[in-house]
């Protein structure tokens, strides 16, 4: 049985991580070179964002051959090195499986193109309704309607995601088969972590109508029951057969009560899922490139909610703040410049020693910020630089508009790894593919593991997860749930109990706690010691974990 529950699981962006030969690109020898600084760290499996070959429209995710590296990234020597040292290290490598879509430039969608019958049905093509509108009302999440013409014929093709990204119909037996193919190819390299891309998104249909509502179309292609008949069959086919796999599915605009069934464990799904809910709590009325702070009692209640309905029903979440699509936790939940240190601290706490697995994203346990660009120029990302045009459109003044990409951008967190005080930060030897956040000088990982900050704070909490079974195994119960300032939460197994305490504004503020944990031993604290009262007084983004035998 996999020991899921105890990991810690890093995610690296490979772009972004480290360069090995002054490309400006980091690759997979210079991930190879970093293998030490993550074993210091503690982690045991490391999430590769997509290194297959691919046009990268979409940042990897519009994959052109499943079995090829990227050449940007390297070679499949350089892949099986990888997987090798990094087993000498004790660390597994989980990959990012796309298994919805695929390029408009893979093999199968070229041969579908071409007019061959059997790769036509590798898609899923439809003819327009019979007064001309598209096949359905559905939105692609990229923006503009999600179906594109299939070639010079009368066909459309869906693509939920970016026009180069056409979904799969894995309602045609011969694609499940192939898919099962890739995912076991990369198991025979020894790869035992599968993270499964959008994966509730694949059980469509079989006949695809408007949203009725005259809205987007999510309920119509997410969370089907389908997807949990193909789950369980992608269980058995591949991962399923190494008691010892890891996976985690991505679900998109998803339920607790499909996640908890996606994850009880006698149902051989998954092992967990991700979920974003929580990552929306600074949408304005649903709006993502809106200027307004992030409503807390909404982030405490979705915590709050999944973690209990989760724990009742022998679910299992998948914890994170940080990817590579989302801005800088420490930016954005956190106050990333007097108490940089101590909000940066206090938000892995949060996760750490709740109920679910955490990730941490590259970066995250030195305290990287937002890079805070002041030109347009200076970003990368499409939807960063669409968006940009699209708010000028409505108004807005440039200042306004800079406001909200250095707040929403996904380059917050795609700017390079920081290492040093070097030219660069260490990263590259060349000029780096996008530039560096100024502030590497004072926030790097060579100063990082020099110093009791979050690093360190980081590598106690991957040891407490270890030794204590509470927090890898114990139930999650809400405590004190109306408090304006604090997120609190109570973790319970057997007669160990765990009470972590987390105060998430700069003003110090004081919280009522159970007479018998008064007694208790403080097991983490980004404070001084202090000692343990009926109220306890907690400073500007302090966390306490309190444990009881």
């Amino acid at each position: 049985m996999s020991d899921f529950k105890k990991k810690v699981i890093y995610q690296i962006y490979p772009k972004s991580f480290n360069d090995s030969n002054g490309d400006g690109v980091g690759d997979l020898p210079g991930i190879t070179q970093k293998l030490p600084y993550l074993s210091a760290l503690g982690i045991e499996m490391i999430w590769l964002s997509p290194i297959y070959a691919s046009p990268q429209k979409d940042n990897g995710y519009d994959i052109s051959d499943y079995c090829q590296v990227d050449p940007i990234f390297g070679t499949m020597d350089d892949f099986e090195k990888l997987v090798t040292e990094a087993k000498k290290l004790g660390i597994e490598i989980m990959l990012d499986m796309v298994l919805n879509h695929t390029s408009t430039e893979h093999i199968w969608f070229k041969k579908a193109l071409a007019g061959d019958k059997k790769y036509q049905d590798y898609y899923l093509l439809r003819p327009a309704q019979a007064d001309g509108r598209l096949p359905t009302n559905w939105v692609s999440k990229f923006g503009g309607p999600a179906w594109a013409r299939f070639g010079q014929t009368d066909l459309y093709y869906l693509h939920l995601f970016d026009v180069t990204q056409a979904d799969l119909n894995w309602r045609n037996p011969e694609v499940r088969k192939e898919l099962y193919q890739v995912v076991n190819f990369w198991r025979e390299k020894g790869v035992h972590g599968f993270r499964f891309d959008v994966i509730n998104l694949i059980g469509k249909d079989e006949v695809l109508l408007d949203d009725p509502t005259g809205g987007d179309g999510k309920p119509m292609y997410t969370d089907r029951p389908l997807v949990h008949e193909y789950l369980k069959e992608l269980n058995e086919a591949t991962f399923g057969k190494n008691a010892t796999s890891v996976t985690v599915g991505e679900m998109s605009a998803t339920s607790i009560e499909n996640c908890v069934l996606y994850t009880q464990p006698q149902r051989k799904e998954l092992s967990m899922v991700f979920n974003f809910h929580h990552l929306k709590v600074d949408y304005l009325n649903g709006e993502k490139w809106s200027d307004s702070p992030f409503d807390f009692s909404q982030l405490k209640e979705l915590f709050h909610s999944w973690g209990e309905a989760m724990s009742e029903q022998n679910g299992w979440n998948a914890l994170f703040w940080n990817n590579h699509d989302q801005p800088r936790a420490v930016s954005r939940f956190g106050e990333d410049q007097q108490y940089r240190i101590q909000s940066a601290q206090m938000l892995a706490a949060t996760i750490h020693l709740s109920r679910g697995t955490p990730y941490i994203y590259q970066g995250e346990e030195i305290g990287m910020t937002n890079p805070n660009f002041e030109a347009i120029e200076e970003y990368q990302d499409v939807e960063t630089l669409n968006m940009y045009q699209e708010l000028i459109k409505s108004g807005l003044g440039a200042d306004q508009v800079m406001r909200r990409i250095r707040a929403k951008s996904r380059d917050n967190s795609r700017t390079p790894m920081q290492w040093n005080a070097e030219k660069n930060a260490g990263f590259t030897t060349g000029t780096p593919w996008m530039k560096l956040a100024p502030n590497y000088l004072e926030v790097n990982a060579e100063m990082e593991q020099g110093s009791t900050g979050v690093y360190a704070f980081y590598q106690e909490l991957i040891a407490l997860r270890k030794k204590y079974a509470v927090i890898s195994d114990g139930s999650y119960e809400k405590y004190e749930s109306d408090h304006p300032s604090v997120y609190a939460y109570l973790r319970r197994l057997g007669t160990k109990r765990l009470l972590v305490l987390n105060n998430f504004y700069a003003e110090q503020t004081e919280i009522v706690i159970p007479t018998e944990f008064v007694r208790g031993n403080v097991l983490i604290h980004n404070y001084a010691k202090k000692k343990l009262e009926a109220v306890m007084t907690l400073r500007p983004y302090e966390t306490l974990a309190i444990y009881l035998d």
